[in-house]
């Protein structure tokens, strides 16, 4: 017994001992100082090349026609003139520009929340529930993203037509309620969530709508942030659509009334740029307010650790 344990030892003595790995911290690896060097003058690029447009296009909303059309252009207007601030907010025969604000503002909440309301139902049957013909209606729905835009400008415009929406917000408002992205972009979402949640909160006496509003929406919160603002920038750009179903001045939206306020023979820079900035001051708010929510829809899976 003593042998064969001595002989034992010995024998795993003689083995060579496995190499000892160093242990990890989970830190990333430093760059080195070149490449700090590089990715900072990356980021300095990219800053100028966004931000550019934007500095030229403050910098010629204050400029009158003559200095915005000089050469060679200058960064820094000269003289300062708030002449296209004066024609776009001005009174009498001016163009009703605020008014154009505010619908194209009431027009892009509405829509926008109205997308939430819509696509995270329909998003929630596709992900959470079984029913026939559950996936029949996904591929359907994803198949209408493929689609062009302009096949449905006919068909919706004799739908706002039949229902008396014509010249009014309800025609930039409903029909694009129902939007394929906003579906699978919340679908694909939801199905992150784990099913345990649900089947914790069916032993507590839940039903289905209380699990919707309680347990799933609460969790995706992030998800239908990035929802709403792409909705919202979505429903404030569109330029095509309300041209076709808005008539009256007072009824347009800012992007169609400031198409108005071009001349036929010159095109006023200054009065497009004064335009383009008030156009982006809801979407720079709106992006400041909602990019934490926006990053962690990327970034994370729904669950808070």
């Amino acid at each position: 017994m003593t042998s064969l344990a001595t002989g034992g030892a010995t024998a795993a003595a003689d083995e060579p001992s496995p190499q000892r790995q160093p242990a990890r911290s989970g830190r990333p690896a430093s760059r080195s100082p070149l490449g700090q060097v590089l990715f900072w003058l990356m980021l300095a690029i990219l800053t100028v090349i966004f931000l550019a447009p934007l500095v030229w296009m403050l910098s010629t909303s204050f400029k009158t026609h003559e200095a915005a059309t000089r050469l060679p252009l200058s960064w820094w207007p000269t003289p300062w003139d708030t002449g296209a601030y004066r024609v776009l907010f001005g009174s009498g025969s001016a163009n009703p520009v605020l008014r154009w604000f505010l619908n194209s503002l009431v027009a892009a909440a509405a829509n926008s929340a109205l997308i939430v309301a819509v696509d995270a139902a329909a998003a929630y049957a596709l992900a959470r529930l079984d029913f026939p013909g559950k996936k029949l209606i996904f591929v359907s729905v994803i198949t209408t993203i493929f689609l062009p835009a302009f096949v449905f400008l006919v068909p919706n415009f004799l739908i706002v037509s039949k229902l008396g929406w014509l010249d009014s917000l309800w025609a930039i408002i409903v029909p694009s309620a129902g939007g394929a992205f906003g579906v699978f972009f919340l679908r694909q979402f939801f199905s992150t969530l784990p099913r345990e949640l649900e089947e914790a909160a069916i032993i507590d006496g839940a039903n289905q709508w209380r699990i919707f509003t309680r347990v799933i929406l609460p969790l995706s919160r992030p998800a239908l942030s990035t929802l709403a603002v792409l909705s919202f920038l979505t429903n404030w750009n569109d330029f095509l659509w309300p041209v076709y179903v808005l008539f009256s001045p007072n009824n347009l939206t800012l992007p169609s009334g400031l198409a108005k306020l071009q001349n036929a023979a010159t095109v006023d820079y200054p009065i497009i740029m004064a335009g383009a900035v008030v156009a982006s001051v809801p979407v720079i708010l709106i992006f400041l307010i909602a990019q934490r929510q926006v990053i962690e829809s990327v970034s994370r899976s729904g669950l808070k650790g």
